[in-house]
């Protein structure tokens, strides 16, 4: 309660006229209220006098407000939206592209193993060293977040690694297939993969950048769509081409087009991101290059370290180093033992993207709403019972019942990976929701390194799970032994269930603060 009471003038009022004063005094307070009363009385008796105006201290340079640019007409306002929806086909036409991989990859696996005469296990060491350069993607991450190529963090990026891979595919199209090219085709394959892993970032990144003003998990849907789209194309035509042509270098040199255009697209297209001209102005201007990298190191290692990203990562990275991959072995048994045409792999490959696509579906409407932990289960065993359909195949039950080598492999063996690939799904989500700001390229370029990394390593285990038992191209007897075991290892992750959260669903958008 404040009591205020006027003055009485006192004898000096009659020479010079003022105003009559007031005293305030504190009847009943809080000792918050009398330190702010304290502090007015302070500032009330360092103000000037009345009429006397003092110069402000000029502003350090660091602390120069920022120019406030001038409002835009509608003419730039319609320009940049036209702007960012070429953006838009640039990086839907990324993930296009890196689905369609598949499409060279199919001739290149026939390639090693009809042209240069690999082993089962010797095909598998060289997918899995070839996505050595996918490791590297945290690097390319902080580049595209921290480095500007002039005034623009992510298309240059986008050009340089579809440049990167137009140069490896051209090479592998037109050096002869001898074993004495064989270090110039890997190298050409982990150049490709290098491009292809700077092109995947950068993606990734702008599509997070935009899911922040969309509904959740919708952009992370539609990027799946359209990736198993590509991938859908690339089975379907690959099989098709190589078995009417016998000829790998027809689809690298067609696939090598296909990048050149790429390339023209992102190279004629200007960036018009919500994180380009802000950034610039707020860490470009003031900082140097050696900062800027330091502190978005520091900005990635913050973000891992926090618990709601840190243990879902350590859950889908182990859930896939685990379980041993067998790819190479079951390529070369439906290839060399079952005497498969490439056609029909590929239409397997084909009906194992459209069972992502209508999965991807199926989650944009339905399993969203799922909690996290509850479907990430559901999905595991899933992957577990799909793997038990190659030990189907391999035991050959399926001509017991009546179904041939051909509609088993179409409908079946690619039920295992499309499960695999829909499981990211969720995590990805998971991960655009509690991306900081200004993190985005850096943190899932770790997260799919981290699925790289893990993949190599599953690679590397099947491989020896493959020597351990003794499978080769020509004895296939312990093959069972090792798709069963594979399939029990695909059971683990459900042990550590725990380190995903248990009610969050991708309805609940939480955006952290930097």
């Amino acid at each position: 309660m404040l009591c205020v009471s006027p003055t009485t003038p006192g004898p000096c009022a009659a020479r010079r006229p003022r105003r009559p004063s007031c005293t305030v005094t504190t009847c009943i307070g809080s000792p918050r209220r009398r330190w702010r009363l304290a502090r007015f009385q302070d500032s009330a008796a360092a103000a000037p006098p009345a009429g006397r105006l003092t110069r402000p201290p000029p502003p350090s340079p660091s602390s120069q407000p920022l120019p406030v640019p001038a409002p835009r007409t509608t003419a730039e306002r319609l320009g940049s939206l036209r702007e960012m929806r070429r953006v838009w086909w640039v990086c839907g036409l990324g993930y296009w592209v890196q689905g369609f991989r598949c499409f060279p990859w199919l001739a290149l696996n026939f390639h090693l193993t009809r042209g240069l005469g690999l082993t089962p296990a010797a095909l598998q060491l060289v997918q899995n060293a070839g996505n050595l350069p996918l490791v590297a993607k945290p690097l390319f991450g902080v580049l595209s977040d921290a480095v500007y190529v002039g005034r623009a963090h992510r298309l240059p990026y986008i050009s340089i690694g579809a440049l990167l891979q137009l140069m490896a595919w051209g090479t592998l199209a037109v050096i002869p297939v001898t074993g004495d090219t064989f270090p110039t085709q890997m190298a050409c394959i982990l150049i490709g993969n290098f491009g292809a892993s700077v092109t995947e970032v950068v993606s990734d990144a702008v599509v997070t950048e935009f899911s922040r003003t969309q509904k959740a998990g919708v952009l992370q849907s539609y990027a799946f769509i359209v990736l198993a789209a590509g991938s859908l194309l690339g089975n379907l035509s690959g099989g098709y081409v190589l078995l009417r042509t016998q000829e790998p270098k027809t689809m690298f040199s067609a696939f090598s087009i296909l990048l050149g255009l790429q390339l023209a697209l992102s190279l004629s297209t200007k960036e018009t991101l919500p994180s380009s001209h802000r950034n610039w102005n707020i860490r470009h201007v003031r900082t140097s290059l050696s900062d800027n990298l330091r502190k978005q190191f520091s900005n990635l290692r913050t973000a891992i370290s926090e618990e709601q990203i840190f243990y879902p990562l350590m859950w889908i990275m182990t859930s896939f180093a685990v379980v041993p991959i067998l790819s190479g072995t079951m390529f070369c048994f439906q290839t060399q033992y079952l005497k498969l045409d490439p056609s029909v792999i590929g239409l397997s490959k084909v009906v194992g993207q459209v069972m992502v696509l209508s999965l991807t579906v199926l989650y944009n409407k339905y399993l969203k709403r799922i909690p996290l932990r509850r479907l990430v289960a559901g999905v595991q065993t899933m992957y577990a019972l799909a793997v038990l359909s190659d030990l189907v195949l391999v035991k050959q039950v399926n001509l017991t019942l009546g179904i041939p080598n051909e509609i088993h492999v179409l409908c079946f063996s690619a039920l295992a990976e499309a499960i695999a690939q829909f499981k990211v799904l969720p995590f990805s989500v998971l991960l655009s929701s509690q991306c900081p700001p200004g993190c985005e390229g850096s943190l899932f370029a770790f997260f799919t390194s981290g699925l790289v990394f893990s993949a190599i390593v599953s690679g590397v285990f099947g491989v020896g799970l493959s020597s351990l038992i003794g499978v080769s191209g020509g004895d296939y007897t312990s093959f069972p032994l090792c798709i069963l075991l594979q399939s029990l290892a695909a059971l683990l992750p459900l042990g550590w269930i725990s380190f995903l959260p248990e009610k969050w669903t991708a309805d609940d958008k939480i955006l952290k603060p930097r």
